[in-house]
């Protein structure tokens, strides 16, 4: 057992210091390693198993709704980048740019993709003639490269791994509706695939993405009671379409320009995870994307028959994902492991189990013990599975609802942004002074206007004239 408390001892108390707790979690989890490149990350298989899981579960939703794969050059001209100016605006501070060809330089800057809205409206240009070309409904899987002030594992580096789906539609109201449809994509595998509740909502025009008509948001609460931006959805309107010449011939043979979308989300899913539900023991993974749901663990393992016990309920089990830890490590060092790498239950196999024809199986998230038959062991895991993921919805869900408060003036803003963590729901008169003066005043940003809007007030927080909406406000990662 010493060894077992001391390899929990090595991770910082939760509460104690959240972003020193986030950053062992990262490292003890095998999660990422650093580096020689400071603000990139090694993502070591526990980690990038996760990415795998989400990234599966995700291209299923995509393509159910009629989407397909492809995928981009790494590199964009800076004469392709600079068509669209609010855009290359957007984007100037954080691009890498690539100047030598071998020992040559080279005659045009080429640019490491931040994000390839510019490429896809290259390519739409020359494949979009006819309305019978659209919709286009693409999507890529790649990493992009920002070069970022402040660094973070997963939440913020200079490369990351993400999803960007960019479509072009005959119809502004075709456009839109895509821009709506994927954030409530995003906002459904949040909840039921990561047990991670979201708030829905538009982006002010301050907040909003460089070259974006309009910003849609699913922003999520992390136990610190911080905001984390957790995917976007774009609608362009034919802004990008009137800059890069994307044009096609309708139905009364007239040339109309598209209307474009983008959407994406990325490895920053991972530390929302991580965030939301790990704990002082390590990760705790929801079934849905862990990359291992149960493992087995046999107990006097030495003993005739436990092992191979061990491994015939390994193969009865095979439906799920399974690990079989047959390792000589000590029991409890292999409880503190498997806690540690967020594994949501254990089966637990020895002498006497066998001899009473059962296991003894542990949830992660509530570590409560179970003892179940052998002969319907099946039903029992899927059964405990299915009330985990329900449960850490549930519990995320609470977090979410007790860390919501409703502000109504600027001094009681200030007192709550100082005393309290969370989002707060104040009224806005639309007016980017006052988004800005909060901001500066308090540390508080806003994170979206929602699309469930209430009148708390008619009176702006900030300067008391007439409120035009209600905001999410927050401290966001």
């Amino acid at each position: 057992m010493d060894r077992q408390k001391k390899f929990v001892e090595e991770i910082t108390s939760r509460d104690e210091d959240f972003a020193k707790w986030y950053t062992d979690i990262v490292k003890k989890a095998e999660l990422i390693d650093y580096s020689s490149v400071k603000g990139c990350m090694v993502i070591r298989p526990n980690g990038y198993a996760i990415w795998e899981n989400i990234q599966k579960n995700l291209d299923a939703r995509f393509k159910a709704t009629g989407h397909e794969n492809v995928y981009m050059p790494l590199f964009i001209p800076e004469s392709l980048l600079q068509k669209e100016k609010e855009h290359v605006e957007g984007f100037a501070p954080e691009v890498a740019w690539v100047t030598y060809g071998g020992s040559e330089k080279l005659a045009e800057r080429l640019c490491v993709r931040p994000t390839s809205e510019t490429l896809f409206c290259e390519h739409y240009a020359n494949i979009v003639h006819s309305y019978r070309d659209l919709p286009k409904l693409y999507n890529q899987w790649c990493s992009v490269v920002r070069w970022e002030k402040t660094t973070r594992p997963f939440l913020r580096s200079l490369e990351f791994l993400w999803q960007e789906g960019h479509t072009a539609h005959a119809t502004m109201e075709d456009a839109r509706e895509e821009t709506i449809r994927m954030l409530n994509v995003y906002a459904a595998f949040c909840e039921e695939a990561l047990a991670i509740p979201v708030v829905k909502g538009r982006k002010t025009d301050k907040e909003k993405f460089a070259g974006a008509v309009e910003t849609y948001t699913i922003e999520s609460l992390m136990h610190d009671g911080k905001a984390l931006q957790s995917g976007t959805s774009h609608y362009f309107g034919d802004g990008f379409a009137k800059a890069f010449g994307i044009q096609y011939t309708d139905r009364d043979n007239k040339l109309q320009y598209v209307h474009q979308t983008s959407w994406g989300v990325s490895t920053r899913l991972i530390g929302a995870v991580i965030m939301v539900h790990g704990d002082d023991s390590g990760l705790s993974l929801p079934p849905v994307i862990a990359p291992a749901q149960l493992v087995i663990i046999p107990i006097a393992m030495h003993k005739e028959g436990v092992l191979e016990k061990a491994a015939e309920l390994k193969n009865r089990l095979s439906d799920f994902r399974v690990k079989l830890d047959d390792s000589d490590k000590m029991p409890g060092w292999k409880f503190s492991e498997h806690e540690m790498m967020g594994i949501p239950l254990r089966l637990e196999i020895g002498p006497k189990d066998i001899e009473n024809n059962q296991a003894v199986l542990v949830r992660r998230d509530t570590r409560e013990k179970t003892i179940v038959s052998l002969d319907n062991i099946e039903n029992e895991v899927k059964s405990l599975l299915d009330t985990i993921q329900s449960d850490m919805l549930k519990r995320a869900k609470e977090h979410l609802d007790k860390s919501i408060t409703n502000i109504t003036d600027f001094e009681s803003l200030c007192r709550a942004a100082d005393e309290k963590t969370g989002f707060f729901r104040a009224m806005w008169c639309g007016k980017r002074e006052c988004e800005e003066k909060i901001k500066e005043t308090t540390g508080l940003s806003s994170r979206c206007i929602p699309f469930e809007q209430e009148m708390l007030s008619d009176k702006c927080v900030c300067c008391g004239e007439k409120a035009e909406s209600l905001v999410f406000w927050g401290k966001a990662y």
